[in-house]
């Protein structure tokens, strides 16, 4: 027993030196310089409908009239208001001592009222002065001076593995601090195309979001907006947007209320290894061009569908969330130079970006057509027709091939009946399919096993789409 109490001993001393050695993180001066710039942010927002009538009358002999008449405040008509208060909480930092603040987009989205309330209690009406929700960043406003700001740091400097610190609200509860590490940078999230996330393994949950991420040094790097969770609450996974990019944000809702991004007119797609070897890259980089604008900037530059992407301004596009970032970031009307690829070589371009105007969604319709009867599928296992007449005038197109069917080796690509192929791609070279006989014989050039990749029409939208492993014969 003496012995395993002094082995005991010997090890919490040694663990004790170590960490002196060590260095490990001390967050007690960062949390107590910083804290008080960290504010917490309630919303309200009234949800307004038209009262409603009961389901069924309440009859003064039911049993559950008097239940009903204690907790179900009548009305003339026998009507419920369905208006209702909609709560939400969030957190933010003071960037300016005349009391501009800093938070996500979506704490404040929808609010009637906004309340700031410092760490000395004190609580302040908000004016929202702009919100973005593409970088899910918003600048609000609160009538003092004289307050404790944050200092901002250079996300660029930021190495993955060095600790972090966020501070903030989460479920309410006022200047919370939780600590992690970089996990990553450059971070790609589904329908967030304009922000590089720097990925943390900061615990944040409900609340945090708006407030900062720290450096050690005590500075600004980011703001916390989003977790990834199967669960609603936080599993180890979240992200923040750099600082950089919030304060460009801000900058410009502070001068006049909306963010202005520039656009090309196009629409791109990651270039698979599979895609890469039939536009004979030699490895998978940049962003494949499918489609391009009518009238947009890229069409009138000369950009085509089928090009890559591999640099913009002189910036390498290593993947495709890369290039809606430094366009949307450039301003409208400037001049950029964009270098692609092309039928097997680089060319530059001189484009005019334009504006990005409000997201708007168009919903596609099917194109129908007449499934022949026992029509036989060819290599790719596609039952495919030639455009009708109605068909091409209904898609503006010249021509074409109407996916029927899918079946075979095609079933297990992302090809759906209603598609039109509109091109073939092979060894860096583009051929536009007219006809299922032209479309069969090129088809047969290719030998058992490889990879076919093509163009499709898809809605009002065109995608590349490869095909695994062709079939040996029809």
């Amino acid at each position: 027993m003496k012995r395993l109490l002094a082995a005991f001993s010997l090890w919490f001393v040694c663990t004790a030196v170590f960490a002196q050695t060590r260095g490990l993180p001390d967050f007690t001066e960062l949390a107590e310089k910083q804290g008080p710039a960290v504010v917490n942010i309630s919303t309200t927002q009234t949800v307004r409908g038209q009262a409603q009538m009961m389901p069924f009358p309440l009859d003064e002999n039911d049993p559950a009239f008097e239940f009903f008449k204690r907790f179900i405040p009548r009305h003339p008509g026998g009507a419920i208001p369905r208006d209702f208060e909609n709560k939400s909480l969030g957190s933010g930092f003071i960037i300016s001592g005349d009391g501009y603040i800093m938070t996500n987009a979506h704490v404040v989205d929808g609010a009637d009222e906004v309340t700031v309330r410092l760490t000395d209690k004190r609580e302040f009406k908000a004016k929202i002065i702009g919100a973005d929700k593409r970088t899910d960043v918003a600048l609000i406003k609160i009538e003092a001076s004289a307050l404790p700001t944050v200092k901002l740091g250079e996300p660029a400097q930021l190495k993955v593995g060095e600790w972090v610190v966020a501070i903030g609200s989460p479920f309410g509860f006022d200047n919370s601090v939780t600590a992690g590490i970089v996990s990553a940078k450059g971070r790609s999230l589904p329908q967030e195309n304009y922000v590089p996330f720097i990925q943390t393994d900061v615990a944040i949950n409900p609340g945090n979001s708006g407030g900062p991420l720290f450096n050690m040094r005590g500075e600004v790097v980011g703001i916390n907006s989003q977790i990834y969770s199967r669960s609603g609450g936080y599993m180890g996974v979240s992200f923040a947007i750099p600082i950089d990019v919030a304060m460009d944000i801000q900058s410009q809702l502070r001068a006049s209320g909306k963010v202005s991004r520039g656009r090309l007119g196009v629409v791109i797609q990651e270039v698979s290894k599979e895609l890469a070897d039939s536009l004979g890259l030699a490895r998978p980089i940049g962003a494949v061009v499918n489609s391009v604008e009518k009238g947009g900037p890229a069409e009138k530059a000369g950009i085509e569908a089928g090009d890559v992407i591999l640099k913009f301004d002189g910036k390498t596009i290593n993947t495709s969330a890369d290039l809606p970032r430094m366009v949307g970031a450039t301003r409208p009307g400037a001049r950029s130079v964009v270098q692609v690829w092309r039928r097997g070589a680089t060319r530059d371009i001189s484009v005019t970006v334009g504006e990005m105007a409000d997201e708007r969604q168009a919903a596609a319709k099917p194109l129908r057509g007449a499934k022949p009867p026992e029509q036989a599928a060819n290599r790719l296992g596609l039952v495919v027709s030639e455009l009708t007449a109605d068909q091409k005038r209904e898609l503006k197109m010249n021509s074409g091939l109407l996916i029927e069917d899918v079946k075979g080796v095609g079933a297990r690509s992302d090809l759906r009946a209603g598609d039109v192929i509109v091109a073939l791609i092979s060894k860096g070279a583009t051929t536009e399919i007219k006809t299922v006989d032209q479309f069969n014989k090129l088809l047969a050039q290719f030998d058992k096993g490889s990879n076919v990749t093509l163009l499709v029409r898809r809605g009002e939208m065109q995608t590349f789409i490869t095909i695994k492993g062709l079939n040996g014969g029809n």
